[in-house]
């Protein structure tokens, strides 16, 4: 049994800002002599700190750039760390790579497999490359192509698989070698309703033999199905953390209705904050409020009896039950998707 660890994970990524940007025509001419153009800084980590126990399904949930896949990155020896450490069981990630290496399986958010081979091939090859004898990944491959329904594409070249085919082959041989730890980045993306489903089954399962797994996500259904608990990132912080039940019952009230005016006013704010139910009103633009409440199809007839009363249009009404989305709502202002 291994968990995870990490202490104040912290990456700056530098880069050249796009051509001309900054400058142009009305540069410094001296600037241009010196022939160097400032850095820009990227902070993709901010102090990160995360204990996941040996065992667990750990998600990572957040929107596209929140520092998930650096993370994953870094706990996989693939991205040096600007500050802070990590481990993999007793192993710290950068100083000891070899045995974390032998300790884990990675499952890129993009497949990389090799096209000039066929998906036995990349199974049998990857076995190998852990030190499997053949007996085992001739056994270990067949009955992973099984479980993973490709028996009967087994020796065809991978190129012309559909992508669901290539990610479900990728997370194959992710799991040929039997890693302790597995990493998942953005594992259903792309992938249609049935393959996710299955996709979820085989990790539950892998999961019940007492393997540790994190995954990466920015879908609330595959965070809330498949996680023991998780951690909400945003620019590279961590801000919630918990069981997906505990974090949704974060939310005031739990119901989160979105409304749209023709206009809005400090008054009309004030009024709706002192309706029956409301925990908490927020304006999220110059026409827009956020109400969150502990009840809410109900709460419309008096949301309308108030708008209708200060003559505003109430123009848009949109109804969430507690979710993982309306949590990072709360938390960020804005959509896991935006």
């Amino acid at each position: 049994m291994v968990g995870i660890r990490t202490q104040d994970l912290r990456k700056v990524y530098t880069s050249s800002p796009p051509f001309a940007a900054g400058g142009g025509f009305g540069g410094s001419a001296s600037a241009g002599k010196r022939g160097k153009q400032p850095k820009t800084e990227i902070v993709a980590l901010s102090g990160l700190t995360l204990e996941i126990s040996s065992g667990e399904v750990f998600g990572l949930l957040g929107p596209n750039g929140a520092g998930k896949s650096t993370t994953v990155g870094i706990l996989t020896t693939r991205v040096r760390p600007t500050g802070g450490q990590a481990w993999i069981g007793q192993h710290e990630v950068w100083k000891e790579q070899v045995p974390v290496k032998r300790l884990i399986g990675v499952v890129a958010q993009r497949p990389n497999l090799d096209f000039s081979l066929t998906a036995r091939e990349i199974l049998l090859f990857h076995g190998a490359y852990f030190g499997l004898d053949s007996v085992q990944r001739t056994k270990r491959a067949g009955e992973l192509l099984e479980r993973f329904k490709l028996s009967d594409r087994a020796d065809q070249m991978v190129r012309g698989f559909s992508g669901g085919m290539m990610q479900r082959l990728s997370i194959a041989r992710a799991m040929m070698h039997d890693p302790k730890v597995l990493f998942l980045d953005e594992p259903s993306a792309g992938l249609d309703p049935q393959t996710r489903l299955l996709l979820w089954e085989i990790i539950r399962e892998y999961n019940e033999s007492g393997k540790t797994i994190l995954l990466t996500t920015h879908n609330m259904e595959e965070a809330d199905a498949l996680c023991h608990r998780l951690v909400i990132i945003d620019h590279g912080r961590a801000i919630a953390l918990g069981t997906p039940a505990k974090l949704k019952s974060s939310v005031p009230g739990g119901f989160l209705l979105r409304l749209r005016f023709g206009r809005q006013s400090p008054d009309l704010l004030e009024q709706l904050r002192a309706l029956n139910g409301v925990r908490e009103v927020r304006a999220n633009d110059q026409n827009g409020a956020d109400l969150y409440a502990d009840r809410g199809g109900s709460l419309i007839r008096d949301i309308a009896t108030l708008a209708s009363a200060g003559n505003v249009d109430l123009q848009d009404v949109h109804i969430s039950e507690p979710s993982l989305e309306n949590l990072f709502l709360h938390h960020t202002g804005r959509s896991l998707r935006e």
